[in-house]
């Protein structure tokens, strides 16, 4: 059985942008985070299942932990609705 730390959130679906890119993650507590917030948030680790890297261009994103299981890497999560920027 997996224990769920008290305040740490799991990403249950993306946002994508207009180039398939992720814009924006959804939280398993419904919140959807821009993904400069949910960077800082990982950062804190406050959201399991992830780490901060940081793209040849130096914008920083959120990547999965690797594991043997594909369907939970964040470009395979479901899509959800664009948010306001």
């Amino acid at each position: 059985m997996v224990m769920k730390d008290k305040g740490h959130h799991h990403i249950v679906g993306t946002v994508k942008g207009d180039k398939g890119e992720i814009t924006a993650y959804k939280l398993d507590n419904g919140e959807l985070l821009m993904k400069e917030q949910a960077v800082a948030i990982a950062k804190r680790g406050e959201i399991n299942g992830v780490t901060v890297a940081t793209s040849k261009s130096g914008e920083e994103f959120l990547r999965s932990l690797p594991d043997e299981d594909k369907s939970n890497n964040l470009d395979n999560l479901p899509v959800v609705e664009d948010v306001d920027e």
